[in-house]
Protein backbone atom coordinates (compact mmCIF):
# COMPACT_ATOMS: atom_id res chain seq x y z
CA UNK A 1 0.00 0.00 0.00
CA UNK A 2 1.33 3.17 -0.79
CA UNK A 3 1.98 6.30 2.03
CA UNK A 4 -1.20 8.43 2.05
CA UNK A 5 0.44 12.09 2.33
CA UNK A 6 -1.43 14.95 2.79
CA UNK A 7 -0.56 18.86 3.29
CA UNK A 8 -1.36 21.18 6.33
CA UNK A 9 -3.51 23.87 4.99
CA UNK A 10 -4.83 25.87 8.35
CA UNK A 11 -3.11 25.51 11.79
CA UNK A 12 -5.86 27.18 13.94
CA UNK A 13 -4.62 26.23 17.65
CA UNK A 14 -5.09 22.49 18.25
CA UNK A 15 -7.15 21.96 15.30
CA UNK A 16 -5.01 21.54 12.28
CA UNK A 17 -6.62 21.36 8.38
CA UNK A 18 -5.35 19.00 6.13
CA UNK A 19 -5.79 18.30 2.53
CA UNK A 20 -5.45 15.04 0.65
CA UNK A 21 -6.93 13.84 -2.93
CA UNK A 22 -10.37 13.11 -2.28
CA UNK A 23 -10.02 9.84 -3.10
CA UNK A 24 -7.72 9.06 -0.31
CA UNK A 25 -9.20 10.65 2.52
CA UNK A 26 -8.47 9.21 6.04
CA UNK A 27 -11.70 7.90 8.22
CA UNK A 28 -12.78 9.52 11.03
CA UNK A 29 -10.96 8.69 14.38
CA UNK A 30 -7.14 7.77 11.74
CA UNK A 31 -3.88 9.17 13.29
CA UNK A 32 -1.72 11.54 11.18
CA UNK A 33 1.64 12.65 11.89
CA UNK A 34 2.66 16.09 10.88
CA UNK A 35 6.85 16.08 10.10
CA UNK A 36 8.85 19.33 9.57
CA UNK A 37 11.06 17.41 6.95
CA UNK A 38 11.89 20.32 4.17
CA UNK A 39 10.87 23.48 6.68
CA UNK A 40 13.11 25.52 8.34
CA UNK A 41 12.34 25.54 11.85
CA UNK A 42 13.86 25.99 15.31
CA UNK A 43 12.99 22.43 16.50
CA UNK A 44 11.44 19.77 14.48
CA UNK A 45 8.10 18.76 14.34
CA UNK A 46 6.09 15.35 14.88
CA UNK A 47 3.32 15.37 15.78
CA UNK A 48 0.05 13.24 16.21
CA UNK A 49 -3.52 14.68 15.10
CA UNK A 50 -6.15 12.47 14.63
CA UNK A 51 -9.40 13.04 12.51
CA UNK A 52 -12.14 14.55 14.14
CA UNK A 53 -14.34 15.46 10.82
CA UNK A 54 -14.76 15.75 6.80
CA UNK A 55 -14.97 19.14 5.43
CA UNK A 56 -15.45 18.14 2.04
CA UNK A 57 -13.12 18.20 -1.13
CA UNK A 58 -10.04 16.19 -0.11
CA UNK A 59 -10.18 18.35 3.56
CA UNK A 60 -10.03 16.86 6.88
CA UNK A 61 -10.05 18.71 10.44
CA UNK A 62 -7.96 16.80 12.81
CA UNK A 63 -7.07 17.83 16.65
CA UNK A 64 -3.37 17.89 17.56
CA UNK A 65 -2.41 15.58 20.36
CA UNK A 66 0.25 17.91 21.26
CA UNK A 67 1.64 21.74 21.14
CA UNK A 68 1.13 23.07 17.81
CA UNK A 69 4.16 25.87 18.24
CA UNK A 70 6.12 25.99 14.75
CA UNK A 71 3.93 24.09 12.34
CA UNK A 72 3.16 26.01 9.32
CA UNK A 73 0.96 25.79 5.99
CA UNK A 74 2.80 23.20 3.53
CA UNK A 75 3.77 20.66 6.11
CA UNK A 76 3.68 17.20 4.81
CA UNK A 77 0.83 14.75 7.14
CA UNK A 78 1.54 11.18 6.85
CA UNK A 79 -1.71 8.88 7.54
CA UNK A 80 0.02 6.46 9.47
CA UNK A 81 -3.01 4.08 9.00
CA UNK A 82 -5.36 3.29 11.94
CA UNK A 83 -6.22 4.74 15.36
CA UNK A 84 -4.07 6.47 17.92
CA UNK A 85 -3.06 2.83 20.17
CA UNK A 86 -1.90 2.90 23.61
CA UNK A 87 -0.39 0.47 25.56
CA UNK A 88 -2.64 -1.68 27.77
CA UNK A 89 -1.99 -4.26 30.59
CA UNK A 90 -0.81 -5.03 33.64
CA UNK A 91 3.05 -3.34 32.88
CA UNK A 92 0.85 -0.01 32.44
CA UNK A 93 -0.41 0.27 35.95
CA UNK A 94 0.67 2.88 37.58
CA UNK A 95 2.18 4.28 34.93
CA UNK A 96 1.66 7.95 33.48
CA UNK A 97 0.90 7.95 29.90
CA UNK A 98 -0.27 10.81 27.71
CA UNK A 99 -2.42 10.41 25.12
CA UNK A 100 -0.22 9.24 22.41
CA UNK A 101 0.92 6.64 24.70
CA UNK A 102 4.15 7.72 25.78
CA UNK A 103 5.46 7.68 29.13
CA UNK A 104 5.92 10.72 30.82
CA UNK A 105 6.79 9.49 34.51
CA UNK A 106 10.67 9.39 33.60
CA UNK A 107 10.61 5.48 33.79
CA UNK A 108 11.87 2.96 31.30
CA UNK A 109 9.38 2.73 28.48
CA UNK A 110 7.35 -0.24 28.96
CA UNK A 111 7.21 -2.92 25.86
CA UNK A 112 4.37 -2.72 23.74
CA UNK A 113 2.62 -6.58 24.47
CA UNK A 114 -1.20 -4.75 23.57
CA UNK A 115 -2.21 -1.53 22.68
CA UNK A 116 -6.15 -0.76 21.96
CA UNK A 117 -7.38 2.15 20.03
CA UNK A 118 -7.52 5.74 21.97
CA UNK A 119 -11.08 5.91 20.55
CA UNK A 120 -13.53 3.50 18.86
CA UNK A 121 -16.50 1.71 20.18
CA UNK A 122 -16.99 0.90 23.50
CA UNK A 123 -17.97 -2.46 25.22
CA UNK A 124 -21.91 -1.92 26.19
CA UNK A 125 -22.17 -2.60 29.94
CA UNK A 126 -24.49 -5.86 29.30
CA UNK A 127 -21.48 -7.08 27.66
CA UNK A 128 -19.12 -7.55 30.95
CA UNK A 129 -18.65 -10.27 33.03
CA UNK A 130 -20.97 -10.42 35.94
CA UNK A 131 -19.45 -10.97 39.49
CA UNK A 132 -20.82 -11.07 42.53
CA UNK A 133 -18.76 -9.25 45.06
CA UNK A 134 -19.50 -8.12 48.32
CA UNK A 135 -17.63 -5.65 50.08
CA UNK A 136 -16.50 -5.72 53.48
CA UNK A 137 -16.86 -2.64 55.77
CA UNK A 138 -13.35 -1.01 56.53
CA UNK A 139 -13.76 -0.06 60.34
CA UNK A 140 -16.85 -1.10 62.52
CA UNK A 141 -17.93 1.27 64.59
CA UNK A 142 -18.57 0.61 68.02
CA UNK A 143 -21.43 2.25 70.06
Amino acid sequence: MAENIGKVIQVSGPAVDVQFEEATMPPIYQALKVVSDGFTVPTPINVILEVQQHLGEGRVRTVAMEATDGMVRGMKAIDLGGPIRVPVGKETLGRIINVIGEPVDELVPSARRHACPFTGPRRCLTSRPRTKRCSRPASRSLT
